[in-house]
Parts: structure tokens; C-alpha cells; sequence
């Protein structure tokens, strides 16, 4: 898995949404290289219609994920990523939850990334 380029410094300044912190696929596109991304998202979402972002890690929402978090670093800052920003808005608050410091939702998801032209993957 991709780690943070250099622990304890943070790419990105996101913004509250109903106490989630949200960026957006603009200023996730600006640092796409450099971001430690989790899609949540189903393997079949994943290399389907929408594809997924170059570089993000498939860890679908659920079990997978809860065993993931439960011995993951808490500092790491990690984007998660979905269809559309609802399922990775509720696992971002569940990380924080988890006591996680630097947990992101993406704001719009892959229906946002595509509507941009970003670039994407459809294979696993």
C-alpha cells in the first residue's frame, strides 16, 4: 500500500461538512500523486463504468475496512473515496471515530472525477 510522503505533514486543508472534514475532486486532482487514497467501493464499482483513480487502493466499506482501520496508523492522512461521496463520508466519520486524525471524504466521488475528465483506471 501507498504511504504519506512524509508522516506528519498533511496535503490537503479540508473543509466541514456536518462535522466531516471534505475536499474536493479539484484539489484532490492537484496532489493525486502524492494522496494515500481508500475506495470503499465495491470490487466490481471499482473496475467498472466510473473506473477508479490511478494510485487508490481498493478496501471495500464494511468488515474489509473495520479489520483495516482497526490496526492502521492514526495519523496517516488518507482520502477515502466512493460513487459519490455518501459512502465515504460516513466511513470518514467512522474513522474519526476510531480515534483517526486525518481522515477525508471526496467530495462528489467518482461521478464528480469522471464529470471532470480526470484520469481513471478500470482495472483491478
Amino acid at each position: 500500500m501507498t504511504q504519506q510522503t512524509s508522516k506528519g505533514r498533511l496535503l490537503f486543508q479540508p473543509q466541514m461538512n456536518y462535522g466531516v472534514p471534505e475536499i474536493t475532486v479539484e484539489d484532490l486532482h492537484s496532489k493525486v500523486t502524492k494522496a494515500f487514497m481508500i475506495d470503499v467501493r465495491t470490487p466490481e464499482e471499482f473496475i467498472g463504468e466510473l473506473g477508479h483513480i490511478p494510485g487508490s487502493t481498493l478496501i471495500e466499506m464494511g468488515p474489509e475496512l473495520e479489520s483495516y482501520l482497526a490496526t492502521g496508523d492514526r495519523d496517516l492522512e488518507i482520502v477515502f473515496v466512493c460513487r459519490t461521496g455518501n459512502r465515504s463520508g460516513r466511513v470518514t466519520a467512522f474513522a474519526q471515530n476510531m480515534g483517526y486524525k486525518n481522515t477525508i471524504n471526496l467530495q462528489g466521488g467518482m461521478i464528480r472525477w469522471n464529470e471532470l475528465g480526470f484520469p481513471i483506471e478500470k482495472k483491478s
